[in-house]
């Protein structure tokens, strides 16, 4: 594939000292992760709230990096973060942290609000002031925004996936409040010569995934014997990236990416709900069958039963406003900056099951009373 360089190779950026926001989460904590063992020399400043999706776990070893530092705080806490970006001399802001699950938003859109609006605006008037308004003028920079598909709306089966110029048309609280978040962000840069991007995403899946989410979610409850909830017929289809090419992406746009410029970040990669369901219910049975450990270790799993992991599957009420399907046109992300996904999902799925079972003491680390209870509100007990 011939790649387009920027229009301006001066205008590339080069990051050396970063600031990374919600590096806890899953997401976040992954890029953390990739980016250091790419430049285990640079500096790198994880800012996060550890609420409830927030893992210092996740980022214990990463501690002994010299250049390694984590700072619990909110974004909201503007001073704080200006404080930051000053004493460390960032160059590159890295914006993870959300609120991001859409039933949560549902039940509490002011959360939302709060982290993905009105955080995001903290963070760029930080910016703002850091980095166009220093008494020494201008510093070389780049604010990098972390979004998602679900603010372009819903797809129909023939509907052709989303590009970059695909009207916003948000459906739940969560996706609205990342939509307005993007254009809080474009604004900046328009208006104030912030020098910002944007890439918006389709499903990642891998390590460190919250178990709340519908791949963890699965795994967990098959390990635990628990009922497998399918929003309604289980035919939602969602395009799948394995969370490390997510990084890869974001690397790609950070140093090769141009200002201003939004970007797609999408696995090429689409599968109804019920399908990847019934897909980790065959990868479980064959992990149990093929290692009798696994049964020592997980009593209460339906395969240590003796019974196959798709029989714990459970249909549930839909949940409002369920967008039907999402998916994403990744062309451009491809054509100017030489980026593909190189994990096809049959290797992904395999290795985030295999994390899974390999990483119990993590998962059921998160899994406190609160998280639980608030399971089993949603899905049921038992």
């Amino acid at each position: 594939m011939s790649v387009n360089p920027p229009a301006d190779p001066a205008s590339r950026h080069n990051p050396q000292r970063l600031l990374v926001t919600g590096g806890a989460g899953f997401i976040g904590a992954n890029f953390c992760h990739y980016w250091l063992q790419q430049y285990p020399d640079q500096p790198l400043i994880v800012l996060d709230a550890l609420r409830y999706a927030g893992n210092r776990h996740s980022l214990a070893d990463l501690d002994a990096l010299a250049g390694f530092r984590f700072v619990q705080g909110d974004i909201n806490d503007t001073d704080l973060v200006m404080a930051l970006l000053r004493e460390h001399a960032i160059d590159t802001l890295v914006h993870f942290a959300a609120e991001s699950h859409v039933d949560r938003s549902i039940h509490d859109p002011d959360a939302f609000i709060r982290a993905n609006i009105l955080g995001t605006h903290s963070l760029l008037r930080a910016a703002r002031a850091v980095w166009l308004d220093s008494p020494r003028g201008p510093a070389p920079h780049r604010f990098h925004h972390i979004s998602t598909d679900e603010v372009y709306g819903t797809l129909g089966p023939a509907d052709p996936p989303f590009t970059e110029n695909t009207p916003y048309a948000p459906n739940s609280p969560y996706a609205a409040s990342k939509a307005a978040a993007d254009h809080l962000v474009r604004s900046y840069q328009h208006t104030y010569g912030l020098r910002t991007s944007t890439s918006n995403c389709s499903n990642n899946y891998g390590p460190f995934h919250f178990p709340e989410k519908l791949i963890p979610l699965v795994i967990v409850n098959i390990l635990h014997g628990r009922p497998l909830p399918i929003y309604g017929d289980g035919r939602q289809i969602r395009d799948w990236l394995y969370v490390e090419d997510h990084c890869r992406g974001i690397e790609r746009i950070l140093r090769q990416g141009e200002e201003g410029e939004s970007y797609n970040i999408g696995g090429r990669n689409e599968w109804a709900n019920i399908d990847i369901v019934q897909l980790i219910c065959q990868h479980m049975d064959a992990a149990f069958a093929q290692n009798p450990g696994l049964a020592q270790r997980f009593p209460a799993a339906a395969p240590a039963q003796g019974q196959p992991s798709a029989s714990l599957i459970h249909h549930v009420q839909d949940r409002p406003g369920h967008d039907r399907r999402y998916a994403i046109n990744a062309d451009k992300i491809a054509r100017t900056l030489g980026f593909t996904p190189q994990t096809d999902f049959a290797t992904g799925i395999a290795r985030t099951i295999r994390w899974y079972l390999d990483h119990p003491a993590w998962w059921q680390g998160v899994m406190d009373g609160s998280y639980q209870q608030w399971l089993d509100t949603q899905y049921g007990a038992g």
